[in-house]
């Protein structure tokens, strides 16, 4: 049935906006991965042709047979004991420190990891830290809670310590500093072996809990990893991982290791949310993890995405015009590209969509909306006909 004319405006009864200039920003960049005739360089999608379609279905169908009630039925609110148990080996098999039981639950991917530890510790005029730029869903998350965002700059060797000391300096005691220590998203760049050691050190040293990001951790090219955050501070740190860069996103999936009573906040706070993450999800990726499929799979991921990395570079290499710069990633989705500082990618950015190529704004991804002359690359799902065609339209549009 139509509206009336005298249908209230119920726009007038919303809550008071806490997004900010990024408010939906997310939603728009998931929307351009369905526009059609242009090259998608911009969200952090994993490709679909390296989803385990085959092997998802297979594992289903022998869940079903063996015991379909804990496949489908609601999940304990902390996660399945089992598929807990599994999280727990595995990241000790990738050489991180295994959390014990009460250091450990299932979320819903990472997004709902920093929702709930911004509902357990955030209070409206709260300060919390982040990198400068960070991720765009962690602004969200902590500006959903009327947090007082504080940015530290990042360099070659991830977030400048020396810049946090200076600011903690100063009297501030944020409740949380949040940090993506591995193949940065936006920035590309993983923070370096001193810089970890450091960050942990000045952390305890004034009381902050680190929330540190390992969303693309298992994505490094060459195998290779640092210590993580957690395995060298547990006491300060909680660690947030998602199975949807190296799973698959429709599972929703993830976790977060920390100090007991950080977890136990997290749970609580999870029981005012959705509850649980989905069982079927839950067991799908312990499966996956038991049978050695997932380690097996992240190789094929690696050599997938170390070759559209190259490709990329090499078109930026080729085409971009003197005064852009770019960061070499050694794993994950991203390059970060610096232009000319005349440029304004988010003026460029609707001349890029007719031009047939998209990306995203550098200034979605700082808290105080700077980096004008910065944009995001992502080379994760394109294919590499289209990452070089679509770097040479960006660069048209950069020279002009």
């Amino acid at each position: 049935m139509a509206l009336t004319q005298n249908a209230p405006d119920w726009s007038r009864r919303l809550a008071v906006p806490v997004g900010g200039p990024s408010g939906g920003a997310i939603a728009a960049i998931m929307a351009q991965s369905q526009m059609h005739g242009v090259i998608k360089l911009s969200g952090g999608l994993p490709d679909p042709a390296m989803f385990p379609a085959a092997r998802v279905a297979a594992v289903t169908a022998h869940l079903m047979r063996i015991d379909p009630v804990s496949a489908m039925q609601y999940a304990p609110t902390r996660g399945l004991a089992g598929v807990r148990d599994a999280i727990a080996g595995w990241r000790e098999t990738t050489g991180d420190r295994r959390p014990g039981d009460d250091e450990l639950m299932v979320t819903s991917g990472g997004i709902d990891a920093l929702g709930l530890l911004s509902r357990s510790f955030i209070e409206p005029g709260d300060a919390v830290v982040v990198e400068a730029p960070t991720y765009l869903g962690a602004i969200m998350a902590f500006r959903g809670q009327h947090a007082d965002i504080r940015t530290v700059p990042m360099d070659g060797d991830g977030l400048d310590v020396d810049a946090l000391a200076a600011l903690l300096g100063t009297g501030i005691r944020p409740k949380l500093l949040y940090t993506i220590p591995d193949h940065h998203n936006p920035a590309g760049i993983s923070m370096s072996a001193r810089r970890r050691r450091e960050l942990v050190e000045l952390t305890r040293r004034y009381g902050v809990l680190v929330v540190e990001d390992v969303a693309y951790r298992d994505l490094s090219f060459s195998g290779a990893r640092e210590d993580s955050l957690w395995s060298l501070a547990p006491d300060v740190v909680v660690q947030i991982g998602t199975f949807s860069k190296i799973f698959f996103p429709g599972v929703r999936l993830g976790w977060a290791a920390g100090p007991p009573s950080v977890v136990d906040a997290m749970v609580a706070a999870k029981q005012n949310t959705d509850q649980c993450a989905g069982a079927l999800g839950q067991q799908l990726a312990a499966e996956m993890i038991r049978s050695g499929e997932l380690e097996r799979h992240l190789v094929r991921l690696r050599q997938t995405y170390a070759h559209r990395c190259a490709t990329m570079l090499g078109a930026l290499e080729e085409r971009m015009p003197p005064g852009v710069t770019w960061t070499v990633p050694a794993g994950g989705f991203f390059t970060w590209l610096s232009a000319p500082e005349a440029v304004d990618t988010t003026a460029l950015a609707d001349r890029a969509v007719a031009a047939g190529v998209v990306y995203v704004p550098g200034p979605l991804f700082d808290a105080a909306g700077r980096f004008r002359q910065y944009l995001r690359l992502s080379f994760s799902s394109a294919e590499l006909s289209d990452l070089t065609e679509g770097v040479a339209r960006l660069a048209a549009l950069v020279a002009s």
